[in-house]
């Protein structure tokens, strides 16, 4: 009998050796993006904490220059990286730290647009109009990206927060400009968005747990309820500040609860989670009036901010950022 002849095995090419280089910018992570929205709201904060001590806010805006080079830089390094290929932000929006990178980058323009209201009103209004218009189409991207995806894809995630109630970020600097409407405005759209999506998250907290690695999101919980209070205290609605400054003293507190659960699986990319929640919150307490417990919050996160800022930006810059969050080519 004839022996059977066996299936010649597949042929593979060579590994590239030395292996292919991306050309500059062609993978910039959006995941670089939350921590510089940290840092962005750490130096609002510090301006809030200065101006509460009694004290001079020169160091809060050295802090915000510096952090306007570092976003502009990044905003610039993601640009290009469109350039080589537009729909490389669709290959982004199809993983969760591409879809919440992208929103903080948008978000940091608004939150930059408060920044510099102080200093130059136009700049600001163009700003926050470009990071509003810019966030909207980003939330449209990521719509038509859920619309072709598996259910379990989409699922909902503390990350919505930032697509789909990240508008609000607008209203920190529109009373500063003149647009008070429009603060009113971001904040009847976003808080019943926020209200479903806390509720829905709620729900899942309960009938499973979250894995190790995903946790962290769990912080940005945190950042609506702070950012409604302090875009209610700058439009007069004292009241209804006090009211989410105590919901995010709430969350805070199991947040702190449960910090060694949360943090289990070490540090990661998405510890910049932790960051523009907390630096958040310490703003809002200062803008309510609570400015003891503002400035505990306040020194918690000059502490860890800059810390977890630091990590996630050293990552990017040894390239191996894109590859921890599947950061597309471009």
């Amino acid at each position: 009998m004839a022996e059977r002849a066996h299936p010649r095995p597949k042929l593979y090419p060579p590994p590239e050796f030395p292996p292919r280089r991306p050309a500059r910018f062609a993978r910039t992570p959006p995941a670089v993006f939350p921590v510089i929205l940290g840092l962005i709201g750490l130096g609002l904060a510090l301006r809030r904490g200065l101006e509460a001590a009694g004290m001079g806010v020169g160091l809060a805006e050295v802090v915000l220059g510096a952090v306007a080079v570092l976003w502009g830089f990044a905003a610039f390094a993601y640009l290009a990286k469109m350039a080589r290929r537009v729909s490389v932000v669709l290959d982004d929006l199809r993983v969760l730290p591409g879809r919440a990178g992208l929103a903080a980058g948008t978000m940091g323009a608004m939150a930059l647009a408060a920044a510099v209201a102080p200093v130059s009103v136009g700049l600001a209004q163009g700003l926050l109009v470009a990071g509003l218009v810019v966030h909207g189409l980003l939330m449209l991207a990521v719509l038509r990206v859920f619309a072709g995806m598996a259910p379990e894809g989409r699922a909902v995630t503390p990350a919505f927060h930032l697509t789909f109630v990240g508008f609000i970020v607008g209203g920190l600097a529109a009373p500063a400009v003149g647009w008070a409407g429009l603060a009113v405005g971001l904040l009847w759209v976003t808080v019943p968005v926020a209200v479903a999506i806390w509720g829905v998250s709620a729900v899942q907290l309960v009938r499973r747990i979250p894995p190790a690695p995903l946790r962290p999101l769990l912080a940005i919980h945190l950042a609506p309820a702070s950012l409604f209070a302090l875009v209610s205290a700058g439009v007069g609605r004292e009241g209804v500040a006090l009211a989410f400054v105590a919901l995010g003293g709430v969350i805070l507190l199991g947040l702190v609860v449960a910090a060694r659960w949360i943090g289990e699986s070490g540090f990661s990319a998405l510890w910049g989670s932790f960051t523009f929640p907390l630096v958040s919150f310490a703003a809002a307490l200062f803008a309510v009036g609570v400015d003891v417990a503002g400035m505990v919050v306040l020194t918690l996160a000059l502490g860890v901010v800059p810390w977890i800022a630091w990590r996630v930006i050293t990552l990017w810059g040894s390239g191996r950022l894109a590859a921890m969050t599947n950061a597309a080519e471009a």
